[in-house]
């Protein structure tokens, strides 16, 4: 261990392992002075390991139906019971993210950012290590906010959340179908895009829009990126299906996710509130969003 003595600079390299626990003072041979035991800032001091930024998440294509809040209140959901703090955001205005996970929040994101509620009022826990946004109705109005700003209006989202991130490990940002004022604000926050495809070409005209918007927004930022083509509603059972899938990976083969499986309790566990892993743990459908959380965490070990 290397002290340093704060009055005459004088240095000394001592085995911290021979110093009794009940010394907190040392005296300088040099200068005969005293000062705290303790090393020398960034010289022989415990370090400890900087926080992860956290990671921003969009789940986003030009299409409803294709499960998007599915996927991202379960990915939210499944991130949060292996163990990390998860802020789940709900950017349409049918505000289903509360209904999936069976919470009435007194307020959501539109509150938040028009100030009408703190960030603690705004923010409702939902599950351990897992909060939500909620939107709902009251967004459609945000959104005429969003347009009547002269400057800035893309970065309304950004400027409400970066202040509270640091506070979580995942935001996770549910998109509503379609190209509006929330969708563009989306992603100017997220760096990363999750887009769930449906097994049907109608999904895949869809995903080819999605794209062509995404580009436009990469001319003025390019840290967003699409990262992961999650295919959904997969049935093994339709030729039709396994086609398209093929189709998909010869396409977008880097980016492909293992196919969420069609499973009947992934449409019922909304209806009682609850997500795939608390109604259905061990359906297909939980499985296969334990494997999404894998991935997208980079930890094969998680949940086994």
């Amino acid at each position: 261990m290397l002290l340093i003595c704060p009055h005459c600079k004088q240095q000394y390299n001592i085995d911290a392992g021979k110093i009794p626990p009940s010394v907190k003072t040392v005296k300088c041979k040099n200068c005969g002075q005293q000062f705290p035991l303790q090393p020398a800032e960034g010289i022989g001091a415990p370090k400890t390991p900087p926080k992860q930024p956290v990671r921003r998440i969009g789940v986003c294509i030009s299409k409803g139906g294709v499960g998007k809040t599915t996927t991202s209140v379960n990915l939210a959901a499944g991130l949060a019971f292996a163990g990390f703090k998860v802020l789940l955001v709900d950017t349409d205005t049918q505000g289903q993210d509360s209904f999936v996970l069976g919470v009435k929040p007194k307020g959501g994101l539109t509150e938040l950012i028009t100030e009408e509620l703190k960030p603690e009022e705004a923010i409702f826990k939902a599950r351990e290590r897992l909060w939500l946004l909620a939107g709902g109705k009251s967004l459609a109005g945000l959104k005429r906010l969003i347009d009547r700003k002269d400057f800035g209006g893309e970065r309304t989202l950004a400027e409400a959340l970066e202040p509270l991130e640091n506070q979580y490990d995942y935001v996770i940002v549910d998109t509503s179908p379609g190209w509006d004022p929330l969708t563009v604000n989306v992603l100017f926050y997220v760096n990363e895009i999750i887009t769930p495809v449906s097994l049907e070409i109608m999904t895949l005209q869809g995903l080819v829009e999605f794209l062509k918007s995404l580009s436009a927004i990469q001319k003025h930022r390019k840290e967003v990126a699409l990262k992961y083509i999650l295919p959904t509603f997969h049935d093994q059972r339709v030729k039709k299906c396994n086609n398209i899938l093929e189709k998909i990976e010869q396409l977008y083969g880097h980016m492909l996710c293992k196919p969420i499986r069609h499973n009947v309790h992934l449409s019922e566990s909304p209806s009682v509130g609850q997500t795939i892993f608390e109604f259905a743990p061990g359906s297909t459908g939980a499985e296969d969003y334990r494997e999404l959380v894998r991935k997208v965490a980079d930890n094969d070990k998680l949940f086994r």
